[in-house]
């Protein structure tokens, strides 16, 4: 089994793209010396396995001896960073301004201590204006460190002026670090309970956010970066408790911050379109058909326009997103088919980012792609699908998505009459919904109805689906039970088993006559 050392160089090699090696060989070319012949041919040996192998690695390169391997993989590790970094400090800021410092530093070590000042002063105010303000506290602190100890012939009032920089700015950090652990909390809790499912869920949630959140007061005198910060909580509140009007204001408030500082679209892009994401789940949750189209195009915009500048961390995240998005437009318009188009695409690529996308991230695109496949009339591979988010190692990460997985699972062996299959399933499901304590009103009358109506005579089986839509519309009076109806478009289905049509069919109708989704 290789360890952790091991896996994290061959990870690094193998995320490297075309135009990463090309720089490299050009970095290597410059800094070349007589004892990198080796650590060379480890890169190449590495670059050409798709799984790390320390026998066949010996076998490749039989010059490299067993005790020269971890000092090699070190070498090699460490001028692949280099020679990323030097790559990169052009579409970061925040790399060449923290390379500014470094600089900086070299001057004060050299005795230029006004040189090293200057220097620091012109990184700060650009530091400021890109939001870096952890960089800008430390570049006061080492201004600071300057004037304490030689006598540089500053400002009159120099240190005074420093010392009142450093205690705002030291305020601001703590009160941001606050807010940014608020959010991140927010976001935990959602993963683990997903939307409330009950009183007592509801009870921690608000009892949690209510506890932590700032006075209105101090709301409305926040920095950008606190805000920034405080928006993201505040949707992930609304969006656990499934307030979607509330969730879209604040998505909507998050979104404006980039509009009102347009700067901060270039220094954060990542955070940029996650807001995006938001405003635009949002729209889906409340029918906001226009203004979902308007801002996934400005989205789609943004993207195709700034993708040059994109590391990879900034791709992935707007193929995540963006592709969502697009899949969330066919749930809405109900062109499941048509939105099968981008599967391949999506598939492929969950393939080539498998080292970095989060297990949350791949169930649920696998969920919504079996969506896809089911509203399109493809139970088998629906099925395909859910079976790879059945089979996933994932512990108690996203519940509730877990619980509907299962349930589709079951709908879609039902539609493809495989009935004895259906009849083990149920238990099979039963258990894991009682061991996840997650057994709906929802998922009850779904597993009852299957149970009894297995073998149930086709002719009276219309009447039954119509009984089961009757009783699940009452159900979705109860606002704890509307979680069920997100995950799964149940009431469409059991229309179209009333009706005889595919249940795409019955979904564009009811998008064409503005009928809302949710």
């Amino acid at each position: 089994m290789p360890n952790q050392i091991n896996e994290a160089l061959f990870d690094l090699v193998n995320t490297l793209t075309k135009a990463e090696k090309r720089h490299f060989q050009l970095y290597l070319n410059k800094n070349r010396d007589k004892e990198d012949k080796l650590f060379i041919q480890l890169f190449h040996a590495l670059e050409k396995m798709k799984v790390y192998d320390e026998k066949a690695l010996f076998r490749k390169v039989p010059a490299i001896k067993k005790q020269q391997l971890s000092n090699l993989k070190a070498h090699l590790y460490k001028h692949l960073l280099t020679s990323l970094r030097l790559l990169y400090k052009e579409k970061d800021p925040a790399i060449e301004l923290r390379e500014q410092c470094d600089y900086a530093r070299v001057l004060y070590d050299k005795g230029l201590y006004a040189q090293s000042l200057k220097m620091l002063s012109k990184i700060k105010l650009q530091a400021r204006e890109r939001q870096e303000l952890i960089l800008c506290h430390e570049i006061i602190e080492f201004e600071k460190l300057i004037e304490s100890r030689h006598i540089t012939r500053g400002l009159e009032n120099r240190a005074e002026q420093l010392s009142l920089e450093s205690r705002q700015l030291s305020r601001q950090l703590a009160r941001i670090s606050y807010l940014s652990n608020f959010s991140l909390q927010m976001y935990g809790l959602y993963l683990k309970i997903g939307h409330v499912r009950n009183e007592k869920d509801e009870q921690l949630l608000r009892h949690f956010f209510e506890s932590n959140l700032p006075r209105r007061s101090a709301i409305d005198k926040m920095s950008l970066q606190e805000k920034l910060q405080l928006f993201q909580a505040f949707c992930w509140y609304y969006y656990a408790l499934q307030d979607f009007l509330m969730y879209y204001r604040y998505a909507q408030k998050w979104v404006n911050l980039f509009e009102t500082y347009p700067l901060l679209k270039e220094s954060d892009p990542v955070l940029y379109i996650k807001a995006m994401h938001n405003l635009l789940t949002a729209h889906f949750y409340n029918s906001n058909r226009e203004r979902f189209l308007q801002d996934l195009r400005t989205l789609q915009t943004y993207v195709e326009e700034h993708a040059h500048r994109f590391d990879d961390n900034m791709h992935i995240t707007a193929f995540v997103y963006l592709y969502t998005a697009v899949i969330n437009r066919h749930f809405l318009e109900g062109t499941f088919s048509e939105g099968l188009e981008v599967v391949p695409v999506i598939t492929e690529k969950l393939e080539s980012l498998h080292l970095n996308l989060d297990p949350h991230r791949v169930v649920v695109f696998y969920y919504k792609i079996a969506c896809l496949y089911f509203g399109s009339g493809d139970n088998q591979s629906a099925i395909e699908y859910l079976n790879r988010i059945i089979n996933m190692r994932i512990g108690n990460l996203h519940e509730d998505l877990q619980c509907f997985a299962r349930i589709l699972h079951l709908i879609a062996h039902y539609e493809l009459e495989n009935y004895s299959l259906v009849e083990y399933l149920v238990r099979s499901v039963y258990h894991f919904l009682a061991r996840h304590r997650d057994l709906s009103q929802v998922i009850e009358a779904i597993m009852v109805f299957l149970r009894r109506n297995l073998y149930t005579d086709p002719r009276k089986l219309q009447g039954a689906f119509r009984a089961l839509k009757d009783r699940l519309e009452k159900i979705a009076e109860d606002p704890y039970e509307k979680r069920s109806f997100l995950y799964l478009d149940i009431i469409s289905w059991l229309e179209s088993k009333v009706s005889g049509r595919p249940v795409q069919e019955v979904i564009r109708e009811k998008y064409l006559k503005g009928v809302p989704r949710f």
